[in-house]
């Protein structure tokens, strides 16, 4: 059975968390998830961190690592300087393997100079800097600060980071695979495109046919699949359903870069700490 790296994933107690699962037909709890990665393989998996900087020794499961998140907690880029030894620390927590940018959602674009402290720190400890991009969860949050195009800027700014565009930036796919053309410091997680229980895939995959024919297309013009990463966006979508629709779209000879080396290359994962006896 092939071995897969969950790139991209939430945890959390919160009651919307509890109501997408079970949409997905998923309990939003740390036994169930383990068990639905031994059912389908997956060994591993990237929490995208909200917490607050200041804990800097996050409780994940053991089969988790993950990127610290600097969301709305984070209150203006003024503050980066202040969370500068917060995000070090956890850089040195062997369990951070990143750091999770949420600009959409705290209005700031992802070029700024006030940034620069960060993504030095990031390149030092070669650390990849892991983005939002494309549609939003709240109608709160400005769709021009998650549009894929801003890593363009960033991304040429600060070669010496290694970028992954999250979700692709999708619904934008031809402008988050331009960007990725022209900046080979940037990769992207293939995540956070489906939600819910698929009940026919068939049905799915004909009604949606336009969507997955756009996202194929581009994917195979850029025919760079060592860049990509295979991710959920748990507790979102419905993970056999996820594995399934990513299959779909990604050519069989490059199943196991996308589910599985990619993330290990590129979050610089230990497989040592890995699931060891899926369920297959």
């Amino acid at each position: 059975m092939l071995k897969i790296i969950d790139a991209h994933l939430h945890v959390g107690e919160d009651p919307y968390f509890d109501e997408i699962a079970q949409a997905a037909n998923h309990e939003n709890n740390m036994q169930h998830l383990e068990e639905q990665y031994r059912t389908h393989g997956i060994v591993h998996g990237v929490v995208m961190g909200n917490l607050p900087v200041s804990n800097t020794h996050p409780q994940y499961a053991s089969f988790h690592s993950y990127c610290v998140g600097l969301d709305s907690r984070l209150y203006g880029l003024d503050d980066i300087q202040e969370s500068l030894p917060y995000i070090e620390q956890h850089f040195n927590n062997p369990n951070c393997v990143g750091a999770k940018l949420y600009p959409g959602y705290s209005y700031f674009y992802i070029s700024d100079d006030r940034l620069a402290p960060l993504y030095k720190l990031a390149a030092s400890y070669k650390k990849p800097v892991a983005v939002h991009t494309g549609l939003t969860a709240t109608d709160s949050a400005l769709l021009k600060y998650s549009h894929p195009m801003v890593m363009d800027e960033a991304a040429t700014k600060f070669r010496d980071v290694q970028f992954v565009m999250c979700h692709l930036g999708e619904p934008w796919f031809s402008d988050a695979i331009a960007v990725m053309e022209k900046n080979p410091n940037v990769a992207a997680d293939l995540s956070g495109m489906l939600e819910g229980k698929i009940s026919d895939f068939g049905s799915f995959l004909k009604k949606k046919r336009f969507y997955i024919e756009m996202l194929k297309g581009w994917l195979a013009y850029l025919d760079c699949y060592e860049r990509f990463l295979f991710g959920t966006d748990w507790p979102l979508a419905n993970l056999g359903d996820y594995i399934a629709f990513i299959k779909h779209v990604i050519p069989q000879e490059e199943w196991e870069n996308v589910f599985y080396r990619n993330a290990i290359r590129i979050y610089g994962l230990n497989p040592a700490i890995f699931l060891v006896k899926p369920n297959v």
